[in-house]
């Protein structure tokens, strides 16, 4: 429809996938209509399918050793990074959120101003997980026996419902600043800003791969996922049918593991080590004394 001001046509925009630090179409070329609060169409968001899961656990698999054997300070400033382009379209990001989660304005932005601080937060925490969670264990020998922290793997994530920016943001970024690679499944009725985050991470620092952004049903993929072998956590934050979440903790079983079950709104308080140390292994090493 044309516009009031100019009477130009609107350009509708159907977004797409973000997998592999690409941005493909869905393979089944399926999309579905993405409204406002208020049931006003925004635009069309692809609707993800089994080979795009397939496709983005590939991806992130593929990322996972160049990623995680990034030093902590590299990744530390590559979140930072994330903090600050998406600083530079606060303005976009702050609409989105508005439209999407029938909020004010101010209050769409004190969302944004919330999700940046969170990486800027979780940022911070990359070269001090070692000595937080790590140690240095006493033995009754000429050795020297650490524990030191390492990152799981590929992580599963089903992000919040309710939540289009915040919830994705605290799910997130908690679970690649140790080196972990993501794939995640965003809000169904809320997606935009997930794909714009998508939009600020391939123009950051992040390498491709690392983070993977899946718009459509969390209910259709998760079962995916979460049966994946090739996944080595699963975050359950999204789902809220005890029965679906029971299924797919049976599904997570086949190769054990990391499970987060979900847990009410947990992603809306103050973050802290939990999220982090979920999604890491801890490697101990014995090293003689003197050598």
């Amino acid at each position: 429809m044309p516009t009031k001001d100019t009477g130009r046509l609107e350009v509708r925009k159907t977004y797409k996938l973000y997998i592999g630090g690409a941005f493909p179409r869905s393979e089944s070329g399926r999309a579905y209509a993405v409204n406002n609060a208020k049931g006003k169409f925004l635009a069309n968001a692809s609707q993800a399918s089994r080979k795009d899961a397939r496709d983005a656990v590939v991806a992130a698999r593929k990322a996972f050793g160049g990623w995680s054997g990034k030093t902590a300070y590299n990744r530390g400033q590559v979140l930072y990074r994330i903090a600050e382009v998406m600083e530079g379209r606060h303005e976009q990001f702050s609409s989105e959120v508005a439209a999407s989660e029938g909020l004010s304005i101010s209050k769409a932005r004190a969302v944004v101003d919330a999700s940046i601080d969170r990486w800027v937060w979780y940022a911070g925490w990359a070269d001090k997980l070692a000595q937080v969670v790590g140690s240095s264990n006493p033995v009754a020998g000429p050795y020297f026996d650490f524990s030191l922290p390492e990152a799981t793997g590929v992580v599963a994530v089903l992000a919040p419902q309710d939540s289009s920016l915040l919830g994705l943001t605290s799910v997130i970024a908690p679970a690649i600043v140790s080196g972990n690679t993501v794939v995640a499944v965003s809000s169904y009725e809320r997606p935009l800003p997930a794909v714009t985050l998508g939009e600020v991470m391939a123009t950051s620092d992040l390498p491709g791969g690392v983070v993977n952004l899946l718009t459509g049903s969390a209910s259709e993929i998760g079962p995916w996922l979460a049966s994946h072998m090739d996944v080595n956590a699963i975050d359950l934050c999204g789902v809220a049918d005890a029965d679906e979440a029971r299924d797919l903790e049976a599904a997570a079983a086949e190769n054990l593991k990391r499970v987060r079950r979900p847990a009410a709104e947990d992603w809306t308080e103050s973050p802290g080590l939990s999220r982090m140390t979920q999604y890491l292994e801890l490697k101990t090493v014995w090293h003689p004394i003197g050598v």
